[in-house]
């Protein structure tokens, strides 16, 4: 992406191959590497849906300054080989000015890649590495790519020397001398993308390299989560696999369980028993959990369950991305169950979220629901250290013998009420999903029942959840348009906001980090004043924008921007839409 001065602010690229042709691992070397060379970066994979085989992509996308999300237009793409790349080519079109680089081995570069005006070029890339002993395409590939972009020589080959260690010295200097090669091929092909000017400064405490998944573990650790339940689905399992050996090391455990249904209830068994838990899923999974989650509202036991959104319905396209589990979310569960959903606006901001969530969980006692999607979840990026965060999760617990009968649903002034951990003399109670008494009897009075769904109604609708329900930023007056957005659009509308700025063109944005309880007047508040408001979102239905209209009445003009996935939205559409308003 060019600035007005036409100088390159950000420069992105895709590597494309069969599974197995080892493009993703290039991707990630890169991605590194510009890391380690002062740039900040995201990196996004693109893969079909088959356990093994079929097509796969490294999209990465590296800048001058921070970035939160990919770019919509490719500056070149490098394929090893073609085959299966029609399938995703729509994610990653090129520039009229881009590169598509092929293998002549490989088959025919498609027209999809070059019907915008790109250059197609050949290097034979199968051929190069077979003539190194041990060598590789995808470090022939990761050479041009380095060439083209204009990263560090040096800094790649330090980032392939220390990832490649475990594969021994031979290895090692194939790849090597692979990167050498491509770098040589790159020259010859007289074409550059290069970043221009210099890196930005990081912040205080460095940067980190991390993905979301990663990021949404360690916001639960930090947190204070000790007990995981796991059954694998794409694309939240990295959060699993992240949290094993992590809650290994500080006394906590993570226990594999049969299926979607035997996890969650294992988490709200180890809640009960005392300690924060969690588990993590996808739109089928959840799917599966919500009968569990009724019992935790009514029971009133704290629990986060993190769902990365994938496509949908069933199970859809797991490995792309969709914000399509709103609803469910939101309204999935049986009769009246206020629970807690919130949604990361950036792959650092899963951290923050995760921790928050597990906050709001415990002090709350109640389900809260992490809604990430795929494109946070599974996308590598180059961030500034996260802030330390000073909130840390606390249950109200009953510490000591009661001295008259132990009431564990009593009807408090914050309706939160002590909880009695496994154990306490006298405070055993009974903890099911029949409607009970303050002490926790299953009961049938219409009292009973009318003030425990008011409890559980009010805890959640009154707690002062502060600043922390969206992102709010100004750029313009009330005449100017406000993108209204939640979750990881956040990143989206944020670069459409800037790159108007640039253009003289005003914009204001609020993202949404709090969906529920829905935080009406801090939304309103927010939008006092806006005469026109742009709702965007990743749906086809449009969930969002239903959702906001059935909980208030919006101020201004409302135009609605949406689309299902997993062609994502980017910040050139939405400032197409806001320039399309303020013609004449």
């Amino acid at each position: 992406m060019r600035d007005p001065n036409g100088s390159n602010q950000s420069i992105s690229f895709a590597l494309v191959g069969s599974g197995g042709a080892g493009a993703i691992t290039a991707g990630g070397m890169l991605l590194e590497a510009a890391g380690k060379a002062g740039w900040y970066g995201i990196m996004n994979r693109s893969v079909g849906p088959q356990i093994r085989g079929g097509e796969a992509a490294a999209l990465v996308r590296l800048s001058t300054a921070p970035v939160d999300c990919m770019a919509e237009f490719y500056d070149f793409v490098i394929a090893i080989d073609w085959r299966n790349a029609d399938r995703f080519a729509a994610e990653m079109p090129l520039s009229a000015e881009g590169l598509a680089v092929g293998d002549p081995t490989g088959g025919e570069i498609p027209g999809i890649f070059t019907e915008a005006g790109a250059t197609a070029a050949q290097v034979p890339m199968k051929d190069l590495a077979g003539d190194v002993p041990g060598g590789r395409e995808n470090m022939i590939a990761a050479g041009l790519a380095a060439g083209l972009a204009g990263l560090p020589v040096d800094t790649l080959m330090s980032v392939v020397t220390t990832r490649l260690a475990a594969k021994g010295e031979a290895a090692i200097e194939a790849s090597l001398t692979c990167i050498r090669i491509g770098l040589q091929q790159a020259e010859g092909l007289e074409r550059s993308f290069p970043l221009e000017g210099p890196p930005a400064r990081p912040a205080d405490g460095g940067r980190w390299l991390i993905t979301g998944n990663e990021a949404v573990g360690l916001g639960a650790v930090r947190g204070g989560v000790r007990f995981a339940a796991a059954y694998p689905i794409t694309p939240a399992t990295e959060v699993l696999e992240w949290l094993a050996p992590a809650l290994a090391r500080i006394g906590g455990a993570l226990v594999q369980a049969e299926d979607e249904l035997a996890s969650i209830n294992m988490a709200i068994g180890a809640s009960f028993g005392g300690r924060a838990s969690i588990t993590a899923t996808s739109g089928p999974g959840l799917a599966l959990m919500v009968e569990a989650l009724g019992l935790a509202t009514a029971a009133e036991i704290p629990i986060v369950v993190v769902d990365v959104m994938r496509g949908g319905p069933s199970t859809g396209i797991p490995t792309k991305s969709e914000q399509s589990d709103l609803n469910i979310a939101v309204y999935g569960c049986h009769g009246d169950a206020p629970h807690i959903v919130v949604a990361p606006l950036s792959v650092a901001d899963c951290l923050f979220t995760a921790q928050w969530a597990v906050h709001l969980a415990e002090a709350l006692q109640t389900p809260a629901i992490v809604l990430s999607d795929q494109s946070l979840g599974q996308a590598r990026a180059i961030v500034d250290r996260p802030a330390d965060l000073a909130f840390l999760a606390r249950r109200a617990v009953l510490d000591a013998q009661p001295s008259e009968a132990y009431e564990r649903y009593a009807l408090t002034a914050d309706g939160v009420s002590p909880m009695a951990l496994p154990g306490t003399a006298g405070g055993q109670y009974t903890a099911d999903g029949l409607t009970h008494s303050v002490r926790g009897t299953p009961s049938s009075k219409d009292a009973d029942h009318r003030d425990q769904l008011d409890k559980r109604r009010d805890k959640i609708g009154a707690f002062d959840y502060g600043d922390h329900w969206g992102e709010v930023r100004r750029g313009g007056n009330d005449d100017a348009v406000t993108i209204l957005t939640w979750g990881s659009l956040a990143g989206a509308a944020r670069e459409a906001m800037h790159r108007l700025e640039r253009e003289g063109i005003p914009s204001n944005l609020v993202a949404m980090r709090l969906i529920a309880p829905f935080p009406k007047q801090k939304l309103l508040s927010a939008l006092s004043g806006s005469r026109r408001i742009l709702i965007v979102e990743q749906t086809h239905s449009g969930q969002f924008h239903d959702y906001l209209r059935a909980k208030c009445d919006l101020p201004g003009e409302i135009r609605h921007f949406h689309r299902a996935g997993p062609k994502l939205i980017g910040p050139a559409e939405i400032c197409t839409r806001i320039r399309d308003w303020n013609a004449p």
